[in-house]
């Protein structure tokens, strides 16, 4: 599906939204950002702020049309957006929080979604009254075995019965409802929307070490039973609707705030260099100091490109091919662990000050290398496109 200009992209709007979105988020979210990782926690009044579309950021639902109580915005737009508060925040698991509920939760509905579910959830959504859950073990297609599995419902009742587990169920403790694709007997697999009152269904609070102030969860569905109208696109129908539309938003969009943590990283490790002195001098006139500095900067450019370049296809096209997707990915996620060890390397001691951001970003690039199926998906996509296979 196309995510249509609006006029002001041709005035460059996105640059204009990058930096509101870094001034608030470095006004409302960088302050407790050490407090909340500290103890993995969620602050649903941040998340309200960041959502309320008249005195944040719209964040709840930037891709959500107009028409439906959404921003309404294009990928591009979206992408600057979530740059912008990747940036500011300085708080991988806020953002990754944000960009699972308006990203990977809105879009599948409005690109697959009957009209009753568009028009049931996404004002909700938009509006950040009703959260949406997706876990991240889902949005690698057919990388890994099912976890749930859908039979028909008895025949006298009609619908569907789920059962299984789900892990890394990113904002699951707070969601109303949650994004499940499940497996069917004879292989194929069907998406359904799951809302948290459905009797049956258990949510705990579970996740990684990474990400704290995501709040994660772990699903259980013990024979739940969901009527026909869950259904999420056609009957068997996930394979080649819901999830490669899930793999190439998560590449895409939840790689966009890390390109605001990067560029964070090196302004800190710019003011390192110029902070620190080595031998009396003034770090930054080491030659391997700038020789470092100048390779900081050349990925985060080249990270903006790839990611920019392929969000401009969700505008034009639908959505960007599955190698340009798993490009920009892996790209972002290998310049993520880089440039987080150079600005440890250049800041020294300033490392352990300040709001402890290296110490973050170190952490939660390891776990974001590994989101999205790691490299050991993203390759063979790669590979798979080069050579015309798929």
């Amino acid at each position: 599906m196309a995510f249509p200009r609006s006029p002001v992209d041709a005035g460059g709007a996105e640059p204009m939204l990058a930096e509101r979105a870094r001034e608030l988020a470095d006004r409302v979210a960088r302050p407790t950002v050490m407090d909340r990782d500290r103890d993995r926690r969620w602050d649903p009044g941040l998340f309200a702020e960041l959502a309320d579309a008249r005195t944040g950021l719209g964040l709840a639902g930037p891709l959500v049309p107009r028409a439906l109580g959404g921003g309404g915005l294009s990928a591009m737009q979206t992408c600057a957006l979530l740059e912008g508060l990747g940036e500011g925040a300085r708080d991988p698991g806020l953002a990754l929080a944000v960009s699972v509920h308006a990203v990977l939760g809105t879009v599948p509905i409005r690109a697959f979604g009957s009209p009753r579910q568009r028009e049931r959830y996404l004002p909700r959504m938009a509006s950040g009254d009703w959260i949406g859950a997706v876990s991240l073990r889902q949005t690698q297609g057919a990388a890994l075995a099912p976890a749930i599995m859908a039979r028909p419902a008895a025949a006298t009742a009609g619908g569907w019965e789920l059962t299984g587990e789900l892990d890394l169920v990113a904002c699951g403790p707070v969601a109303h409802h949650f994004l499940v694709i499940a497996a069917h007997d004879d292989g194929g697999r069907t998406a359904f929307v799951v809302d948290r009152a459905t009797p049956g269904l258990l949510i705990n609070e579970a996740g990684p070490a990474a990400m704290s102030t995501c709040p994660w969860g772990r699903l259980a569905l013990d024979g739940i039973q969901l009527p026909d109208d869950a259904v999420l696109g056609s009957v068997g129908g996930a394979a080649s609707e819901v999830e490669p539309l899930l793999a190439a938003l998560d590449w895409v969009f939840t790689s966009a705030p890390w390109l605001g943590v990067i560029r964070a990283l090196t302004r800190d490790a710019v003011d390192g260099a110029r902070e620190r002195r080595l031998f009396g001098r003034p770090l930054a006139h080491d030659q391997s100091a700038r020789l470092m500095l100048a390779d900081l900067g050349t990925r985060c450019e080249l990270a903006s490109g790839l990611l920019h370049r392929a969000a401009g296809q969700f505008d034009a096209g639908g959505r960007p091919s599955q190698q340009d997707a798993a490009a920009a990915r892996l790209f972002v996620a290998e310049a993520a662990r880089a440039v987080t060890s150079g600005a440890a390397t250049l800041s020294g001691p300033l490392a352990s000050t300040g709001d402890h951001l290296i110490e973050r970003a170190h952490r939660d690039a390891l776990f974001f290398a590994g989101t999205g199926g790691g490299t050991e998906v993203l390759r063979p996509v790669i590979a798979a496109s080069l050579l015309g296979l798929g």
